[in-house]
């Protein structure tokens, strides 16, 4: 865990969020700023930088990422499709450094995103 990571705060429970789903490795909740009705942001508990750094040190890990993102799609009844994004690095767009996957959806999302 960062001490200085708002997603590591977040798992901690040292700052609020809305916990939609929870394993034991894995935390799911609404983002603070949607950009589609439903807007969930799926992290590791554990602290890894990027996507990059998650499969490198735990790909077992990477897999459980994903499948709480399914497991939250199906929770929020996204039966007509939605979006993960993962974005790396500064060029991809990240810009809270602990992996973490944006699960869109709730309404027809067009391509390209931007």
């Amino acid at each position: 865990m960062s001490g200085d990571c708002l997603f590591c705060r977040i798992v901690a429970g040292e700052l609020p969020a809305t916990v939609v789903h929870e394993t034991d490795r894995v935390l799911a909740f609404r983002d603070i700023a949607p950009q589609a009705p439903v807007h969930v942001v799926v992290v590791p508990k554990a602290h890894h930088a990027d996507v990059s750094a998650l499969a490198a040190a735990d790909e077992h890990l990477a897999g459980e990422l994903l499948a709480a993102a399914a497991d939250v799609a199906r929770l929020e009844h996204l039966d007509h499709g939605y979006r993960l994004v993962v974005n790396t690095g500064t060029d991809g767009g990240q810009t809270v450094f602990h992996v973490h996957v944006h699960l869109l959806g709730g309404r027809g999302l067009t391509w390209p995103p931007g």
